[in-house]
């Protein structure tokens, strides 16, 4: 077993240690978000253990996932949320 894998986030490479939860990867990627909420504020992971959801990305093509519930995989592909259109207004 390798002790780092490679993934994407937002189409960037990075490498990282095996066993890091993807809310890890995101942030040693230097992203202080994961998605940006409705109304445009940044979200970032707050609870850690899959309460507060605020840590949701697509994983592989699958949306909301849980990045601080998430461990990363080989080739895993990361997408941080992107805003929502909300009353036709995009944010």
């Amino acid at each position: 077993m390798s002790d780092t894998i490679s993934i994407s986030i937002d189409g960037q490479p990075l490498q990282v240690a095996n066993g890091i939860s993807v809310a890890a990867a995101i942030a040693l990627a230097g992203h202080s978000f994961s998605r940006i909420s409705v109304s445009g504020q940044p979200r970032a992971p707050v609870c850690g253990m899959g309460i507060c959801q605020e840590c949701r990305v697509s994983i592989n093509g699958r949306a909301q996932q849980l990045a601080c519930q998430t461990l990363c995989q080989e080739n895993m592909q990361i997408q941080l949320a992107k805003p929502a259109v909300v009353s036709g207004l995009s944010t």
